[in-house]
């Protein structure tokens, strides 16, 4: 099974202000990432946990919540093993943890509905926080 593990981008730890840029990394061991499909999702406090991004293993076909169509951008470099989602413009609205997921079964294309079910194998979290 592929283990994965978030990191930030911001240089405290992820916490950043209205309109700010930030890029999240998704490392993976154990397992090729390109035999994966890799999803980004997020939970805020007293949030369920709601699919952001996803990108397809094969033909890099992705998706993203309208929330954040236009502002973020899923990625991957299948030769590091990482999955990156830049943000960019960000609001306080965005502020939750981030996770990565793995699936080497789930496709991904613009019609995707993401769901956290749908993913085997997540990382830890990382949070982000985006101040007003």
């Amino acid at each position: 099974q592929v283990r994965l593990v978030e990191s930030g981008g911001g240089s405290e730890g992820g916490l950043v202000q209205t309109g700010d840029s930030l890029r999240l990394s998704c490392a993976a061991s154990g397992s090729t990432l390109d035999a994966h499909a890799m999803g980004w999702f997020r939970q805020a406090p007293g949030n369920e946990r709601e699919g952001v991004s996803c990108i397809n293993r094969s033909d890099g076909s992705t998706n993203y919540a309208d929330s954040v169509k236009g502002r973020f951008t899923i990625s991957r470099d299948n030769a590091r093993n990482t999955v990156y989602l830049q943000m960019n413009s960000l609001k306080p609205e965005d502020t939750a943890v981030y996770y990565c997921a793995a699936d080497p079964d789930y496709y991904c294309d613009s019609e995707s509905i993401l769901v956290a079910q749908d993913f085997r194998s997540w990382g830890q979290g990382t949070q982000v926080t985006v101040s007003s």
